[in-house]
């Protein structure tokens, strides 16, 4: 068996990969409304294309199936997640215009540089959230773009069609305990969102059995601590400034009152 031209040969014939580092990491059913595992992406850990070719050639009886000493095909590559829900569905609070260059080109942008760095290093076959923890803190150029994946993942996952609103049961309960009332806490998060200097996220995250708002610089993320995130606000400017410019307030408000997906936080809150 002879692997030629990112194909390979078995039994007489030739079965194509999908690209020389194979695309493997897709979860489309995650990704559907009101889906409650996002780490079930962020966990995933993708076989290498060569392991996905002889489960084919064993399913198909083949003759032999030798596998080579250095296979020539090995790595396997990190996908642009789909969006949660359509390019329009967020209209008119956050555009279609917004999403083709925050999701197609930004997004995209971090997915293609991983899996440029990643290839030949420890990273490798490893999940997206065990990459961003592994390289916090020692390798920035791995740790910017596998965070900015998983964050702008977890951010669209916290805005839905019709959301914002209140949270209800437990999770609304537990808001009221600690900031007083919900009231209190839009104004913490739009605080701390607002006044995050430059780039980066503000958070409601659960940390034992405490709820607190944080904001993170430029790809830091919570994941990389002993919190657990329910949701995020992006304020990198290209988040926002093609729909609101300079009045990041006004996005936030936004955010808070018409996108929120509060079913995405319970979901978080209940792990």
């Amino acid at each position: 068996m002879a692997f030629v031209s990112g194909a390979v040969a078995v039994a007489g014939s030739h079965i194509a990969s999908s690209s020389t580092a194979a695309s493997c990491a897709s979860h489309p059913a995650f990704f559907a409304q009101k889906s409650v595992a996002f780490r079930e992406y962020a966990g995933f850990k993708p076989v290498t294309s060569f392991n996905r070719v002889a489960k084919f050639a064993a399913s198909r009886n083949a003759v032999k199936f030798v596998a080579p000493a250095t296979p020539a095909v090995t790595r396997c590559a990190f996908d642009l997640p789909p969006l949660p829900f359509e390019k329009t569905a967020l209209e008119p609070y956050y555009s279609s215009n917004t999403l083709d260059f925050h999701y197609g080109k930004h997004h995209q942008a971090y997915v293609t540089n991983l899996n440029k760095l990643v290839p030949g290093t420890e990273f490798e076959g490893k999940s997206l959230e065990e990459i961003v923890k592994l390289s916090a803190g020692k390798n920035p150029a791995v740790f910017n773009n596998a965070a900015q994946i998983y964050n702008h993942t977890f951010f669209w996952s916290s805005m839905k069609p019709n959301g914002g609103g209140q949270p209800t049961g437990a999770l609304l309960d537990k808001i009221v305990q600690t900031f007083g009332s919900f009231e209190n806490f839009k104004t913490e998060f739009k605080t701390a969102a607002v006044t995050q200097f430059g780039s980066g996220w503000a958070w409601l995250v659960k940390e034992k059995d405490s709820l607190k708002i944080v904001k993170t610089l430029n790809a830091e993320t919570p994941i990389t601590t002993a919190a657990v995130p329910l949701i995020t606000v992006d304020v990198w400017e290209h988040a926002y400034y093609l729909d609101y410019q300079n009045r990041r307030p006004d996005y936030v408000d936004t955010f808070l009152n018409n996108l929120v997906n509060w079913d995405f936080a319970a979901a978080n809150f209940a792990k």
